[in-house]
């Protein structure tokens, strides 16, 4: 079965074809913001135009506008392909795009930009399964934790202020799908902000 992965929730926009354990084709571009405009066309880039047998999605936590547009990108050609869809933590591709180092060293903390001056962060064991649940902390109190690897990329912010540690920069790569547990995949993708909204509903009179 060929599937169609895509995540565009970091500064990267990332998408692969893959059949089992093989990269047929993939495109990954740094491009910070402008992936509203630049996904579909580096889905269409792809051998058949990024035609599979199934999609997955990246739904965060990550970008605000880089998530919603993944998401819903991915439910768009589900539904004209007539193919199921399925989500991941954006997080969990982080972890998988560092699986080698994260094996050896037997786990590792994933730390990725969370705006607002926050960090998204959560600790993956060797086997790549969650430690933890995910959180957003300020970049102070996430220092306390005590991964000696630190992947993601605001790892060499974390090691650099909490002065200890390997940090092994890396950004959510479409291609680190192969690596994926199983059970990391969500039946009904959605969007994971990783923290409360900003807005607060309006006081009632």
């Amino acid at each position: 079965m060929r599937q169609l992965v895509i995540d565009s929730a970091s500064e990267a926009c990332s998408v692969a074809l893959i059949e089992g354990t093989d990269i047929v084709d993939f495109r990954h571009a740094v491009i910070g913001r402008g992936h509203a405009e630049r996904l579909v066309p580096l889905i269409a880039e792809l051998v058949v135009g990024g035609k599979a047998d199934a999609i997955a999605v990246g739904c965060g936590p990550g970008s605000f506008a880089g998530v919603r547009i993944g998401v819903a990108a991915a439910r768009g050609l589900a539904l004209g392909w007539q193919v199921p869809v399925q989500g991941f933590s954006t997080l969990a591709l982080v972890a998988a795009a560092a699986a080698d180092a994260i094996a050896a060293a037997g786990g590792a903390l994933v730390v990725m930009e969370g705006g607002h001056g926050q960090w998204f962060v959560q600790p993956f064991a060797a086997d790549l399964s969650p430690r933890a649940d995910l959180r957003s902390l300020l970049p102070g109190a996430a220092a306390a934790l005590a991964d000696e690897l630190i992947v993601g990329n605001r790892a060499e912010q974390f090691v650099a202020l909490r002065g200890s540690g390997r940090a092994l920069a890396t950004l959510p790569d479409a291609r680190a799908f192969v690596h994926l547990p199983r059970a990391a995949l969500l039946d009904q993708p959605s969007p994971i902000y990783g923290r409360a909204p900003d807005a607060k509903p309006m006081a009632t009179a």
